[in-house]
């Protein structure tokens, strides 16, 4: 593989750099939400499935 001079490395940088697209304000707000409401679903969940794992091993604990 040939070695990029500085200069053509940073030329590439920049013509990469014009190809990004960036979201609008309002796609970010609405995939924050979005992360937010789901984070919060899942966080939910797995403390429902802590706590009956929990009671169970409780439970058969209780057995011994």
């Amino acid at each position: 593989m040939a070695k990029t001079s500085p200069g053509e490395f940073m030329r590439q940088v920049q013509a990469e750099m014009r190809k990004v697209v960036w979201p609008t304000r309002q796609e970010t707000v609405t995939t924050a939400i979005f992360v937010a409401l789901l984070m919060t679903v899942l966080a939910v969940f797995f403390l429902g499935v802590d706590s009956i794992f929990g009671a169970v091993v409780r439970w058969l604990l209780s057995l011994a």
